[in-house]
C-alpha cells in the first residue's frame, strides 16, 4: 500500500508517501536539489516502491516550499528541521529503526543533521561539496575530463583543425590551477568534519559523475582524515548522477537492502 502522510514542521505542513511493508526497518529518502519526493524521472517513487516490496518500508518527503509542502525553500542548508519531523512522522507508523539516504546535497544534509534526527544509518550518494562562483563544472571534473581528451587522437585532430573552443579551455585550465579552499568553514570541511560521526555511513559514488568526482577529490583533503577511517566508500562505474539505467538502479537497489538488512 501506498499513502499519503501529512506532518507538521516548524509551523508548516510538509507532506510525504508512505510504501508501506511489515518490517520495523525503514528506508527515508531525501530528495536532493529542489526536486520533489518523486525523484528525478520517477527514480525515487521506483525504488521505494521495490524496497516496500522486499519487505522495507519507505518514506519520502517535500521539504519546505517544495512541491506539496507550504513554506519558503531555503535550500539543503535549511533543511535540518524537515528532516527530524520526517523522521518523527515515520517513526509514528510503527518503525523503530531508520536508514536514510540522499543523494546530491541531500546526501550533504543527512550528514550534517542526521544527530539532530536521530537516524541510526546513512547512505550518502554522490555528496555535494562545490561552492562555485561560475558556471564550469568543479576542477577536479575538469582535470579528469582533460585527462580523457589528451588521450584521444580525435580531439588532438579537432584543436588543430580549430574545432576547440580555445576560451573555454583556459578558463577551465585557470579554474584547475587554483588551490583548493582549506578554511574550515568551508562546504567540504564542514561535510569532513560531519561524516566522523558515530553513525553508520556508506558513501556511493558514480565515479563518472561531476558531483562525485569533485567529492572523490575532497575526500582526500586534510579535512576528511577523520572520516576516511570512518565511512564505507562503494564505487559504480557509471557518469549517472541519478543513477537512471537499468543496471545502475539494480546496483542502488543492492545497496539499499543492503544497508537496510
Amino acid at each position: 500500500m501506498r499513502g499519503l502522510i501529512a506532518f507538521p514542521c516548524a509551523g508548516e505542513t510538509l507532506l510525504g508517501t508512505l510504501d508501506e511493508a511489515a518490517g520495523t526497518t525503514g528506508l527515508l529518502i531525501v530528495s536532493g536539489g529542489n526536486e520533489i519526493r518523486i525523484g528525478a524521472h520517477r527514480g525515487m517513487a521506483m525504488l521505494a516502491q521495490r524496497v516496500a516490496e522486499a519487505g522495507y518500508p519507505v518514506f519520502r518527503f517535500d521539504r519546505r516550499g517544495i512541491g506539496d509542502s507550504t513554506g519558503i525553500n531555503g535550500g539543503f542548508e535549511s533543511s535540518a528541521e524537515d528532516i527530524a519531523a520526517a523522521v518523527a512522522a515515520f517513526r509514528a507508523t510503527g518503525v523503530t529503526r531508520i536508514i536514510a539516504f540522499g543523494n546530491c546535497d541531500a546526501a550533504t544534509s543527512l550528514a550534517f543533521y542526521q544527530a539532530r534526527a536521530g537516524l541510526d544509518a546513512l547512505l550518502l550518494a554522490n555528496p555535494w561539496t562545490i561552492e562555485s562562483t561560475d558556471n564550469l563544472p568543479p576542477a577536479a571534473a575538469i582535470r579528469s575530463h582533460y585527462a580523457q581528451k589528451l588521450r584521444d587522437p580525435k580531439e588532438w585532430l579537432r584543436l588543430l583543425r580549430g574545432g576547440v573552443n580555445i576560451g573555454k579551455i583556459f578558463r577551465g585550465l585557470s579554474k584547475v590551477s587554483q588551490k583548493p579552499s582549506q578554511d574550515s568553514a568551508s562546504l567540504a570541511a564542514r561535510l569532513g568534519a560531519a561524516l566522523t560521526s558515530d553513525t553508520p555511513t556508506t558513501i556511493l559514488i558514480a565515479q563518472g559523475d561531476n558531483t562525485a568526482i569533485a567529492f572523490a577529490d575532497a575526500f582526500k583533503a586534510p579535512a576528511f582524515d577523520g572520516a576516511r577511517a570512518r565511512v564505507r566508500v562503494e564505487t559504480l562505474d557509471s557518469d549517472s548522477h541519478s543513477f537512471a539505467s537499468p543496471s545502475d538502479k539494480d546496483w542502488l537497489f543492492a545497496r539499499v537492502i543492503a544497508a537496510l538488512a
